[in-house]
């Protein structure tokens, strides 16, 4: 079988960061990474749920919402994919994450689409957590440009 892309990325070479993943006809998909890869700390289950219920609630919700395709959890627990059309520009894309992990450092109440019917593990939740998980990356959001969403950037700077 071919290597997919994913795989082919050097993961001992860059940390906390928002990455162009690969590009597929008019889809951008984003590596959100939230902890270094291989690391040693990873994102709880509970935390990386909520997260997930928060990040699509606020992506899709947002004025940006026509051309966000997914977001979703990395199986290796250290971040998201966030698929965008490629309508959306790099730097609005930036800045709909940076305001997303805001929205979810401040969230205070009920996870939306968390009861019994809405969610498949809906008891598997943690606000708290997941207020402290997205701290990283959104303090390296705030300067963040299009420049540095190329895996290489971040490399040579090392």
């Amino acid at each position: 079988m071919e290597k997919i892309s994913s795989f082919q990325v050097d993961h001992t070479k860059f940390g906390v960061g928002m990455y162009i993943s690969r590009i597929d006809d008019d889809i951008i998909t984003y590596d959100i990474r939230m902890v270094k890869p291989n690391g040693g700390k990873y994102i709880s289950s509970p935390s990386l749920h909520t997260i997930e219920h928060l990040f699509a609630t606020y992506a899709r919700s947002s004025c940006f919402g026509d051309r966000v395709v997914y977001v979703g959890p990395m199986g290796c627990r250290t971040g998201f994919y966030l698929l965008t059309r490629d309508s959306l520009p790099a730097e609005k894309a930036i800045r709909l994450v940076r305001d997303a992990f805001r929205f979810i450092s401040e969230f205070d109440g009920i996870v939306p689409g968390s009861s019994i019917e809405e969610c498949g593990n809906y008891l598997e939740h943690d606000v708290e957590s997941a207020r402290k998980d997205v701290l990283p990356l959104l303090g390296k959001l705030e300067n963040y440009t299009s420049e540095m969403l190329n895996y290489s950037y971040h490399i040579k700077k090392r």
